[in-house]
């Protein structure tokens, strides 16, 4: 069994989740103490702007090297107060721009360092091995969710609703189904940061006092992402000119918000399983939001449920999945298959960094 720290800033962009496990790659042991580091406004605001200017920007612009470098040092920052004694680091690293049709998959974060200042090989660069053998990329999280439901009913459905929303479909037999079901908090986040200040919908409350326009919403579901049959993966900002398209911004705050509250728990409904689920698990900051949970209730025909109904920690699972795909890495194991990412065959994935 490994000691493992697991490194996660997802698409949501609030900070870097790092949580410790011991594993082997197959089983986990044992979970670890796991923390929350918030980015500052502003490295917040400079990887935002990032995401926009991520599609024309080379890769040895000034600002990107100045941002990597800030984004490297807050993972260390990370590392230094989880304070546990480790053998390896799984590191997912920031993603600006997720194109898998374009053969293109961007995580910002230098390994090479933190290799160095932690004295720790790190595992790296989980997405670009499949995306280059023409798979999406995304999600990679169903091996570990099938590993933390060993024992649990199936079939089950674990839905991570971060900046992306996806989910992890497991079978009576263990077999797996995954895809990115639509947008996550990401237009919701932007959403509300606009009209309050705020970098997300705080409890929900803002598309709680709205009132969803089943004709816009109605329009979003048209997308012709949703006649792609899974794995299929998206971009952080795949729907940003169908929103802007759809009349949205015509809408108050509130409304907007529950309309797009609302997107997020349709397009997950509208995600074609193998077979109904005994349950849904939900993970990510999307379950901090009643509204989108009630939309997931009145639109699933099972229960949904935080994770930490049976036990695991939502705040923590994304870094842990990491550690775990870290330790996969070095025991040689796939990480992604063709039912999770559309690749071609089972693919370990990763690079590793060493000091």
């Amino acid at each position: 069994m490994l000691r493992v720290i697991g490194l996660m800033s997802g698409t949501s962009l609030d900070g870097v989740d790092a949580a410790w496990i011991e594993t082997d790659g197959a089983r986990i042991a044992r979970f670890g103490p796991c923390l929350t580091l918030l980015y500052t406004p502003d490295l917040r605001a400079d990887l935002r702007r990032l995401l926009d200017l991520a599609p024309r920007l080379a890769p040895n612009h000034p600002f990107l090297a100045a941002v990597t470098a800030r984004l490297t040092e807050r993972h260390l920052d990370a590392i230094a107060a989880l304070g546990a004694p480790a053998d390896l680091i799984g590191f997912h690293g920031q993603t600006i721009l997720h194109e898998p049709a374009r053969g293109r998959t961007w995580q910002i974060g230098d390994a090479a360092r933190l290799a160095e200042a932690s004295g720790l090989p790190v595992v790296h660069d989980f997405r670009g091995q499949d995306v280059a053998a023409g798979g999406e990329g995304a999600p990679l999280a169903p091996i570990f969710h099938a590993a933390l439901a060993a024992g649990h009913p199936l079939p089950l459905a674990v839905l991570n609703i971060g900046g992306v929303a996806n989910i992890t479909w497991i079978g009576e037999n263990g077999a797996l189904l995954a895809c990115d079901t639509g947008p996550g908090n990401g237009p919701l986040d932007d959403w509300a940061r606009h009209h309050t200040g705020s970098p997300f919908d705080t409890d929900g409350r803002l598309a709680g006092a709205g009132t969803v326009d089943e004709k816009i919403l109605a329009g979003l579901l048209a997308h012709p992402y949703f006649r792609r049959p899974a794995p299929k993966s998206l971009d952080r900002l795949d729907f940003a000119a169908s929103l802007a398209e759809s009349g949205i911004h015509a809408l108050s705050a509130a409304d907007g918000a529950a309309t797009l509250a609302a997107f997020i728990a349709a397009a997950i409904a509208a995600t074609p399983l193998p077979a109904p689920p005994r349950r849904f698990l939900v993970t990510g900051g999307g379950r901090h939001n009643p509204a989108i949970l009630a939309a997931l209730r009145a639109g699933l025909g099972a229960p949904v449920e935080p994770v930490e109904t049976v036990g695991w920690n939502g705040d923590a699972l994304e870094a842990q999945c990491f550690a775990f795909l870290a330790a996969r890495h070095l025991a040689g194991l796939p990480i992604s298959f063709p039912t999770t990412t559309g690749a071609p065959r089972p693919l370990r994935g990763g690079r590793i960094a060493r000091p």
